[in-house]
């Protein structure tokens, strides 16, 4: 699968995973805490961090009926609006907070909800945009992202094949040529168990696409695995502390927790290597611990080798253990001491 650029990065193919921290509502509509975050994240070892450009306004409306009305564990007893007032970021602070990541050297993007938070985003050229899981199905939304030339990222939470493929054909259309499809359970959080995440190398090929994991589990395995199966790029969200109370800080991981997340991915890219059976050099030199053919007693000249005299054992300085059977019944051409490895030179008839 091809690679391509975010920025002065590139991802796919060949080059490391690329490790997004999603800040999310985390900044809990804290400019000096986003920055913090932001100079968290690259401390860690993030690749990118990614924000949210959304007002309560571009998202839905104010209405308070039943069907605006959300039922879910945390973030229940409100309506959708007075969701998003709590969690959005200011747009003038998007250009500031670009800033700070430039400076510390990491890559700035944010997900794009509708036609005006692209066009918004492109004023700050990001290097790419993102599509959310619940926004995949707004195709003319993917055609107005595709047509600013930049890569796009379409994430897949609670979509069906057709879905998917609907969104994908609307990138290519609207002239996209680089698309990356995040694997999601739209879930918060998700179970390891929802996950599936074996779809992974199925995706890219049916859908022609590298493919990433946008991971909503409170575990790192998940990822980890994620990069086994060919993920190039993990989102996760990240929170200075789980004890700032956001409206995603219960599923979001913490600083040490994210950096050791990027350390077993880094761990997992060296394992991986490649599909090769070329020996390393350190393994070469363990072979000397394999076993071979030794004298296990005192052997007179012109006596047969047999089970009592001879046998295979660690290390490896005599005849390997295949030429057992053929060494069996002939006979020493000189005197031999235990401990010696057993070679041709010394066995008649060889």
């Amino acid at each position: 699968m091809k690679s391509f650029k975010i920025g002065d990065r590139l991802v796919g193919g060949q080059y490391p995973v690329y490790v997004v921290a999603e800040i999310s509502a985390n900044h809990g509509q804290s400019f000096p805490r986003a920055v913090a975050m932001i100079r968290k994240a690259k401390e860690c070892g993030a690749d990118a961090v990614k924000f949210q450009a959304y007002t309560p306004d571009t998202m839905t409306i104010d209405a308070r009926n039943k069907y605006f009305r959300i039922r879910h564990p945390e973030w229940g007893g409100q309506t959708l609006y007075q969701l998003y007032q709590k969690a959005y970021t200011p747009w003038p602070w998007l250009r500031k907070l670009k800033a700070v990541a430039d400076d510390v050297g990491l890559g700035f993007f944010a997900t794009a909800f509708d036609a005006s938070s692209v066009d918004f985003l492109e004023t700050l050229n990001v290097p790419v945009h993102k599509i959310a899981s619940f926004e995949l199905v707004d195709t003319p939304l993917i055609t107005h992202a595709a047509r600013t030339g930049k890569p796009l990222i379409l994430s897949t939470g609670m979509a069906e094949k057709e879905e998917i493929q609907d969104a994908v054909t609307a990138a290519r259309r609207g002239g996209a040529r680089d698309i990356l499809l995040f694997k999601c359970v739209s879930n918060y959080p998700a179970q390891p168990q929802e996950m599936n995440l074996k779809v992974i190398p199925d995706m890219s090929k049916r859908f022609r696409a590298p493919v990433g994991l946008s991971d909503h589990t409170l575990t790192l395995a998940a990822s980890v695995a994620a990069v086994c199966l060919g993920a190039v790029m993990i989102e996760k969200h990240f929170t200075l502390t789980r004890k700032h109370k956001t409206p995603d800080s219960f599923f979001s991981t913490e600083p040490r927790e994210f950096k050791r997340l990027v350390d077993n991915i880094r761990i997992t890219e060296q394992a991986l290597g490649t599909a090769t059976y070329v020996k390393t050099e350190n393994e070469r030199k363990s072979r000397v611990f394999r076993r071979s053919l030794f004298a296990v007693a005192d052997i007179k000249r012109g006596e047969r080798f047999t089970a009592d005299n001879i046998r295979s054992i660690r290390p490896a300085y005599g005849l390997p253990p295949k030429e057992l059977r053929k060494v069996m019944g002939r006979h020493a051409v000189k005197d031999i001491r235990r401990g010696t490895p057993l070679s041709k030179e010394l066995v008649a008839g060889s």
